[in-house]
């Protein structure tokens, strides 16, 4: 045994002299922030947004600004990515008329694009450089609702190349290649036991019936306001007020059977029970989640005295990742509930804080 403050030898993995790391036991860093700026230029530049259609065209053109800091950390195969990210990309538009051809010109702003928020979409803020006129205008519409969910979605791939190891990607799949093909170079692979086949009915079914799923997690919160339980009811169920207060575009109906759609459909879903001032329940998803993939919300209202109301909340089957691999979409469902809802209805509609 080693004496105190002295390693046992035993377990202490020392650097090679020449620098090799072998069999991948440390982790390595791979700086990816020149790869970043090559592949969002290649995904978000050149962009058709409109081809004619109304008399108008509108394209992206270049990425014109890359800033902050991109890298994964591998070992033994598995990949962490780490980015924080702002860039700028130009676009333009031009419309034919019978008085002739007119131009105009803008830039869309991502100004944060970050591993911490994966499972969210970020926010893209579209401007038109130049004088504010009618093609102006015409062209910054046309751009929000067609060309932001073009970036979006290519975003949403670079987000998903990072998950997988960005200019590393190949180095991680050679790691991941001899484990997989380890039947096919004469290794010993024992077959399955049969009763294996039986006993998965009863494996499933045990599952099925435990608190949670495998793979799934429950977010529960209480919070308390200082407002009539109708009030709040009416802000949650409010469109307009919920672009107020997240200055987003959000879409909900009244209706049981409705379908929603909020923060510009990061997040959409169906109303399956209302009771006014008292009950919502949802299905509910982010648009990152895999397919087919949706978690319950249920809000109740209590109103223990006169001008004051507690929500509890209770979200059950919340993926622990998204599509992409990401890890991080309980954590930030659960602050985007605390940070970008609660607390925003509390500042802007003045029910305490």
């Amino acid at each position: 045994m080693a004496k105190y403050g002295e390693g046992d030898a035993r377990w202490i993995v020392q650097e090679r002299a020449d620098g090799t790391n072998v069999h991948n036991w440390h982790w390595a860093e791979r700086d990816c922030l020149e790869w970043s700026r090559a592949r969002l230029s290649s995904l978000l530049a050149g962009l058709a947004v409109l081809s004619g259609e109304g008399g108008l065209s509108l394209r992206t053109t270049t990425l014109d600004k890359l800033d902050g800091e991109a890298y994964v950390n591998i070992r033994k195969g598995k990949v962490i990515p780490g980015y924080e990210l702002s860039l700028t990309l130009s676009w333009e538009a031009e419309a034919t008329s019978e008085s002739g051809v007119a131009k105009v010109s803008g830039a869309a702003e991502v100004p944060y694009l970050a591993d911490e928020n994966a499972d969210e979409d970020p926010d893209v803020r579209v401007t038109v450089r130049g004088e504010d006129g009618p093609l102006a205008r015409r062209a910054k519409d046309a751009f929000l609702a067609r060309g932001k969910p073009l970036i979006l979605e290519k975003i949403r791939e670079y987000v998903a190349a990072m998950a997988n190891g960005g200019p590393a990607k190949d180095e991680v799949d050679s790691k991941k290649t001899p484990t997989k093909a380890a039947g096919a170079t004469g290794g010993t692979v024992a077959a399955p036991a049969p009763a294996a086949k039986e006993e998965a009915p009863a494996v499933k079914e045990k599952k099925t019936k435990g608190k949670e799923k495998e793979g799934f997690k429950t977010i529960e919160m209480t919070e308390k306001f200082y407002c009539r339980a109708k009030d709040i009811y009416e802000i949650l169920m409010d469109e307009n007020r919920w672009k107020g207060f997240t200055q987003s575009n959000a879409r909900i109906s009244r209706e049981v059977g409705g379908q929603f759609s909020l923060f510009d459909g990061s997040i959409t879903g169906v109303n399956e029970e209302l009771t006014e001032g008292k009950l919502i329940v949802q299905k509910w998803r982010f648009g990152s989640w895999p397919d087919g993939v949706h978690s319950t919300v249920r809000l109740v209202f209590d109103e223990p005295e006169s001008g004051v109301t507690v929500i509890k909340l209770n979200q059950t089957n919340v993926p622990e990742e998204d599509r992409y691999g990401n890890s991080t979409v309980v954590d930030n469902t659960e602050r985007g509930w605390r940070e970008q809802i609660f607390q925003r209805i509390r500042g802007v509609f003045g029910f305490g804080i």
